[in-house]
């Protein structure tokens, strides 16, 4: 099978409590194209956007976009394409995902997990869902669960939902 092409990935930074992980940006780039290798979608020339940000700063998103007053680890706003002609040198968006640090923190703590472990899983999280996947229905969430183990068993980290009984 031929490789697709990866999306472009930027990583942006908007708290300073992910200087305590120097290796971040690393990590979310090593998951978001172990999961656009393996995922059934088309990522060639798309570009996508993950924010570092706090329980702060997701816990608003989650408000504002979701209606949940409380913080999460991971979000993703998937981006609505566009209709019509399109310019071929406009890049096309997939969309954005947030991953808050003090949640993401906590509960690789308290699973006792490598947090750079329990970051990749969130970033191949987020990225699954902007790229069509979604866990509302039990069969989409075995779906995307098996997915997300077979794009972390490449990555050397172990099934995140071992012992959990689901997502």
């Amino acid at each position: 099978m031929a490789r697709s092409a990866l999306p472009q990935t930027e990583v942006l930074v908007t708290a300073e409590c992910w200087q305590a992980e120097p290796e971040a940006e690393a990590v979310i780039h090593r998951a978001i194209e172990a999961a656009a290798e393996i995922a059934d979608a088309d990522t060639g020339d798309a570009e996508l956007a993950v924010m570092l940000t706090d329980d702060r700063g997701i816990r608003t998103l989650n408000g504002n976009w979701r209606g949940i007053d409380k913080p999460t680890n991971v979000l993703s706003f998937p981006a609505l394409q566009p209709v019509g002609d399109v310019s071929d040198d406009m890049p096309r968006m997939l969309g954005d995902i947030a991953i808050a640090y003090e949640t993401t923190r906590r509960e690789a703590d308290e699973e006792d997990k490598p947090f750079d472990h329990h970051l990749s899983h969130l970033a191949v999280h987020g990225f699954l869902h902007l790229v069509g996947y979604d866990h509302e229905k039990d069969d989409d969430a075995e779906a995307m669960e098996a997915l997300e183990r077979e794009i972390l068993a490449r990555l050397g980290i172990p099934d995140p939902y071992a012992g959990s009984g689901s997502g």
